[in-house]
């Protein structure tokens, strides 16, 4: 108890005047003063996750620069290249890190938690944050085929089977031909890479271990070959094995330099130690002139050590099969919306292994809020057992006094929790376990505690209080988003507390909704003067920018106001009109990139309001997605390459999938509207188009469209849980048409076409 008497602040400011450093104390005062007070100034777990990630970047600097004649990964020889567009100086920078190539794509298998990641030229990283497998062709007569230094290559994302990510690169005497997937081999998942290699001469298929990833350095201190030539232990703990015997080896330790110095050299040594952590080594397989030889790469996903599985989920779906039976099926003339949808579908169902991850690598961890989007679009898309059982884990991230807790001070989290919830329950006309009836009561009752008192004298009276929140809006502030979804969290408190006939606790928490609702508009009417539009800035103390895309959540996907709301509609045209790069949403702060998941949630604003612009966002974020099909975080606007987060952004995935339901079909309070959002390409081939079945909050619908020269029939079957809705269709460039009940079918004739 003693410890804390000490004058701890005097004692470190004592400490680092007399070492010539700057006062810390000092220093975070001035940093904190541009954020508003707060009882948490960043969330330890991102302090934490920022620690390690620049941690890498200072072994970066001490690794790369002065040993660019190594084979790198694609993004360092990219950004390290002073004739790319990705290249950034490094006079000043005291890390060097990724920030203009995050992208690769996760492979694995339904319930395994397991995901090796790819990389754009087809490096392969079997293990979280661990080191990976690279492949080249080296020829006699000096020339050699190198993915990550090649001018070009071509990858692709196979989804006929498994996840496939393809990788060819080519010159015109070279091929090299890359398939990675996971696969099932004696109950033990596999990482598989099967390597075809072509030359014109006598020539070699060099595999090699790199101690390195899609974020930089990721130590190898031993590599050692077994006696049969056909496999390495790496770091006596991880097994890569070989189909066949290589035809020569080679290792090399960090003072050697990088294995490709002397690759054709013979040598007799089969282990290689590194102090440093920088060991690589090389298995050759020789190639005959123009005859295509396959070399298949295994390593299995086990640990070694403890003799297990590294994936310890519960293989509920062991096939895709499996997993994706009885999903909301897209059919759609447009291949590329179409892949797409495909591909998201599976990245959702490839990081809800029993939790829900954000991505494969960076982001493989939980948050309630990327969670709620997640969950939202694998309900919509009929994956219902999925989505039960990583809500029932929900209860055992509640601390005693109700906060639903993935990072502290981020006050949204209570309300994303509770509402997933209960759209869980809307969707799949399933009721809520009693056993979590104390979760939601208890959430709801933080939400009312932690509100501020409507008596201040300040126009963030009655919000809750300043937080960390989603941090892309900015540092510590009264943000609208928290209260937006508190009031949406209470609302459906509310509506389980009566379902259960808890009438009294069901009045308190519509009641607290009502107030929170209530202070909003205050706060908003506060500062009317110093707003020069209708639109709604972050939080009170905000004025208009890009932080504003938070407060969209009033519209989407709460739809807690009118889809023609002036105050929403100025705020995505503020977006459009001053924070869009290249017909995407660009957030300068933190994300410094082309969100397309915040994109997606001004095109569902739009889309609501009957706004054609809708379809152009929905365009731009296509055009956007990787090779793979996939999205990172945010984009870099002159590479195209990710620049934050996650190389492969599950919420992004989620929201493609999101966005092509509400094309279809979305509900707007006691209504269904249809086919809002059907681009009228998809019409003009004149083969059907095709959604459903789809989950919504009365029932599943499947809708198909056919389409010809004189007219364009709409029909839809469904099994609804009650009466029938009322029903509407919106079709683009016709009419809205209000359908009678008992119809299952309209027709549009289109000389009547708008």
């Amino acid at each position: 108890m003693w410890l804390k008497w000490l004058p701890w602040r005097y004692i470190v400011r004592h400490v680092a005047r007399a070492q010539g450093f700057i006062d810390p104390i000092l220093l975070l005062s001035r940093l904190r003063g541009f954020a508003q007070p707060s009882e948490v100034g960043a969330p330890l777990e991102l302090l934490r996750a920022g620690v390690v990630f620049h941690a890498r970047g200072l072994i970066n600097t001490g690794a790369i620069q002065h040993n660019l004649d190594w084979v790198w990964p694609y993004w360092i020889e990219r950004q390290f290249d002073p004739k790319d567009d990705a290249f950034i100086p490094r006079a000043f920078s005291i890390t060097h890190v990724n920030l203009s190539h995050r992208n690769w794509t996760a492979v694995g298998l339904p319930d395994c938690d397991s995901l090796p990641i790819v990389d754009p030229r087809g490096l392969v990283t079997p293990f979280w944050d661990g080191w990976s497998l690279d492949a080249w062709i080296i020829t006699d007569d000096g020339r050699e085929l190198i993915p990550s230094q090649a001018a070009s290559s071509l990858q692709s994302l196979d989804i006929s089977n498994a996840i496939s990510v393809v990788t060819e690169t080519r010159t015109q005497t070279l091929s090299l031909i890359s398939r990675t997937d996971v696969t099932l081999e004696n109950s033990v998942p596999v990482c598989r890479q099967q390597l075809t290699a072509t030359a014109d001469c006598r020539a070699w298929l060099v595999v090699t271990v790199r101690p390195y990833n899609p974020e930089g350095v990721s130590f190898i201190r031993d590599v050692m070959l077994d006696a049969n030539k056909q496999a390495w232990k790496i770091n006596d703990r991880h097994c890569v094995q070989f189909s066949a015997a290589a035809d020569r080896h080679q290792f090399s330790y960090y003072r050697h330099g990088d294995v490709r110095v002397g690759l054709l050299k013979t040598c007799e040594e089969d282990r290689v130690t590194c102090n440093v952590g920088m060991a690589t080594a090389a298995a050759l397989f020789e190639l005959r002139p123009n005859e295509p030889r396959r070399i298949t790469v295994s390593i299995p996903l086990a640990d070694e050590v403890v003799k297990k599985p590294v994936a310890t989920a519960h293989h509920l779906h062991p096939t895709w099969t499996a997993a994706l039976e009885g999903h909301t099926r897209l059919s759609i003339p447009d291949e590329q919306f179409q892949f797409l949808y495909d591909a998201a579908l599976r990245t959702l169902i490839l990081h809800s292994p029993e939790d829900v991850y954000a991505g494969p690598y960076t982001y493989k961890r939980f948050w309630f809020r990327d969670a709620a989007f997640i969950l939202h679009a694998m309900l919509c898309a009929g994956l219902t057992d999925r989505v039960e059982r990583a809500l029932d884990r929900f209860d055992g991230r509640q601390t005693r006094n109700g906060y639903f807790l993935s990072q502290d001070g981020e006050w949204d989290s209570n309300g994303e929790a509770l509402w997933i919830m209960h759209r869980y329950c809307e969707l799949s006309g399933r009721q809520l376990k009693p056993a979590l009836l104390k979760s939601v009561r208890n959430g709801a009752h933080w939400i009312i505690r932690k509100r501020l008192s409507d008596k201040l004298e300040f126009a963030h009276a009655g919000l809750l209080p300043a937080g960390f929140s989603a941090e892309h809006l900015g540092p510590n502030d009264y943000y609208y988003w928290d209260d937006f979804w508190s009031i949406a969290g209470l609302q459906c408190a509310a509506g389980f507390m009566e379902k259960f006939g808890e009438q009294s606790s069901a009045a308190e928490f519509r009641t607290g909704a009502d107030d929170l609702a209530v202070a909003i508009e205050r706060s908003l009417q506060a500062t009317e003067q110093r707003r020069d539009r209708a639109g709604i800035p972050a939080s009170p103390y905000r004025r208009m920018d890009g932080g504003a895309i938070g407060s969209l959540a009033a519209g989407y996907p709460l739809q807690l106001w009118a889809p023609n709301d002036r105050r929403l509609l100025d705020t995505a045209n503020f977006l459009i009109d001053e924070c869009f790069v290249d017909g995407g949403f660009f957030q300068d702060m933190i994300h410094s990139g082309i969100n397309l998941y915040l994109t997606l949630h001004v095109a569902q604003v739009l889309l609501r309001a009957g706004d054609p612009r809708a379809l152009d966002l929905m365009n731009t974020v296509a055009g956007l997605a990787s090779p793979t099909g996939q999205w990172p975080e945010a984009i870099h606007p002159r590479t195209l390459g990710g620049c934050m987060g996650d190389g492969q952004h599950v919420w992004a995935a989620a929201e493609w999938v999101m966005m092509m339901r509400n094309c279809f079909v979305r509900e707007e309070a006691d209504t269904l509207i249809l086919v809002s959002g059907i681009p009228t390409r998809w019409l003009a081939t004149g083969k059907p188009v095709s959604f459903g079945p789809a989950p919504t909050s009365f029932g599943n619908i499947s809708i198909t469209l056919r389409s010809n020269t004189q007219s364009i029939e709409i029909g839809w079957e469904a099994a609804w849980r009650g009466a029938e809705p009322l029903l509407e269709i919106r079709l683009p460039g016709f009419t809205n048409l209000s359908v009678p009940p008992g119809q299952c079918s309209v027709i549009l004739s289109k000389a009547y076409a708008l």
